[in-house]
């Protein structure tokens, strides 16, 4: 269906949403959510198979719950399938409702832990105390991956784009396929002349914030809006949630959008590839990802291990537009289950499997310190 573009922002319907609400329950003070995911996906369908990983060291009982970043639920499901398989005396649970949502439940102590794709700012850690019991939150970066600029042309079946004509794009400056500036991108390639229908997520969302920081980085002069979890440029059409970006850009011909590798590849949404000035346009996969996140700094202080990634990269293979989810955590008060859990996740049994459902895993200095924060938590 082709949706006709409108001055304001707009909501479009989720199309194949795949998590569905199968009950809430309070226990010892907190949510937890119980959930289902009927996606059927490979990642999914292997971990059902697979013996139990032997490498998992498990706390004799628990629950824990956690909320936050859709990004990361593909990962998180498979990891808590493979987790609950070793050790089924602990319950571990996980909401998708997006970083700001997840940020938030964490602060009111209404989970254990929140799932952000942009750590949290020093200001903010400094509010955690009380939630915290006297400690403070940290970040702890997961898991890495591209954000897929994915789009519905038939008409074309390879696309290139780079950071200016994007950013005029979700601005509504670019607004035909057959402009100009696609063109010279795109000499061979057979561009309808058709409204763009760019996407954008309504919810605060840390995928929001990493595609905006790409923006900024990469094409300062054209991208004049701030960096923000909440879309900050007017028009376009919003979706919430990853799902519901990647059922929107399935269902709208002439749709762009951007949204985690791991949702455009089950949906089998072509992905764009990326004009950074090196030799070669670079495509979306775990191993250009890895590439991308290979330059991150640590910024954090002490046991918080905030990153800060080149999103200007122009090195060969490399692709720019990727984000590392952080689980945020209180240091000292974290839960025996929750600290078993997270050793797997970090460990190179939980990292090793990312590449396979579309993720890449952290880089190894990375992992090693992120290892060794979770080893010394209470």
């Amino acid at each position: 269906m082709v949706q006709h573009r409108r001055a304001r922002r707009r909501s479009l319907v989720p199309v194949g949403a795949v998590v569905t609400a199968a009950g809430v329950a309070v226990a010892g003070g907190a949510w937890l959510w119980a959930w289902t995911d009927d996606s059927g996906s490979a990642g999914s369908r292997t971990a059902a198979r697979a013996p139990a990983d032997p490498r998992i060291r498990c706390e004799a009982r628990g629950q824990v719950s956690g909320s936050g970043s859709s990004a990361q639920h593909n990962a998180m499901k498979y990891w808590i399938e493979q987790y609950q398989r070793a050790c089924p005396g602990v319950r571990i649970a996980y909401n998708p409702v997006g970083s700001t949502a997840g940020v938030s439940q964490f602060m009111r102590g209404v989970t254990a832990f929140g799932g952000t794709d942009g750590a949290l700012k020093p200001e903010d850690i400094a509010r955690t105390g009380p939630v915290c019991g006297g400690g403070r939150a940290v970040n702890l970066p997961t898991v890495g991956g591209p954000i897929a600029v994915g789009y519905n042309l038939t008409e074309v079946d390879d696309l290139i784009l780079d950071a200016p004509t994007l950013a005029k794009i979700f601005d509504s400056r670019i607004t035909r396929w057959n402009d100009p500036a696609i063109r010279a991108l795109n000499p061979a390639a057979r561009l309808p002349d058709l409204d763009i229908q760019s996407v954008h997520r309504s919810d605060g969302s840390g995928t929001t914030q990493n595609f905006t920081a790409y923006l900024s980085a990469a094409a300062p002069r054209q991208w004049t809006h701030p960096v923000s979890k909440s879309w900050p440029a007017e028009g376009g059409n919003s979706a919430d949630g990853s799902q519901s970006m990647a059922g929107a850009m399935t269902g709208t011909h002439g749709s762009i959008g951007y949204v985690e590798l791991s949702y455009a590849t089950r949906g089998r949404i072509p992905t764009v590839r990326i004009d950074t000035g090196a030799a070669e346009p670079v495509a979306p996969n775990p191993g250009t990802a890895s590439a991308g996140i290979a330059g991150a700094r640590i910024t954090g202080k002490g046991r918080d291990l905030a990153l800060r990634l080149d999103y200007a990269t122009r090195t060969s293979g490399a692709y720019p537009i990727v984000l590392i989810t952080y689980e945020v955590i209180c240091d000292r008060a974290a839960l025996p289950a929750l600290k078993s859990f997270l050793s797997y996740v970090v460990s190179e049994a939980g990292q090793e499997i990312l590449p396979g459902i579309h993720y890449a895993p952290l880089p190894e200095k990375v992992a090693t310190r992120v290892r060794a924060v979770v080893a010394t938590l209470p």
